[in-house]
């Protein structure tokens, strides 16, 4: 556990993305309470949150892995990052878009005042 946690503080110390992607989280609980979200709404809302976070963490180990075996440039090095910065946007493009159909009905019932 002590391990883990001094990835998490490392992780968040060093990555500027990571913060973003929490702050965000954050905002996103922040309105799933003001629009009071149904209890399974809560757990797709979290469960995308911690998948998005987790595999930014993922894309973080794998760069610092290749940084590591491969300080020089080197082409297949940089593709391995790429995929891997990717596979972290697939997955913010559908925790994006499981959040839209989720808050986007509520809020605009919440501004129409239904």
């Amino acid at each position: 556990m002590g391990y883990a946690l001094n990835g998490i503080k490392l992780l968040f110390a060093g990555q500027n993305n990571i913060k973003i992607q929490g702050v965000i989280g954050m905002l996103v609980c922040l309105l799933g309470w003001i629009i009071n979200l149904s209890s399974l709404e809560w757990i797709i809302v979290l469960f995308c949150i911690g998948w998005v976070l987790s595999a930014e963490s993922f894309n973080t180990a794998i760069e610092y892995v290749v940084d590591f075996i491969s300080p020089d440039y080197h082409i297949k090095a940089g593709q391995i990052k790429d995929i891997s910065a990717g596979g972290v946007l697939i997955i913010s493009i559908t925790s994006s878009i499981i959040g839209i159909i989720i808050f986007l009905p509520k809020c605009i019932k919440l501004l129409l005042g239904n």
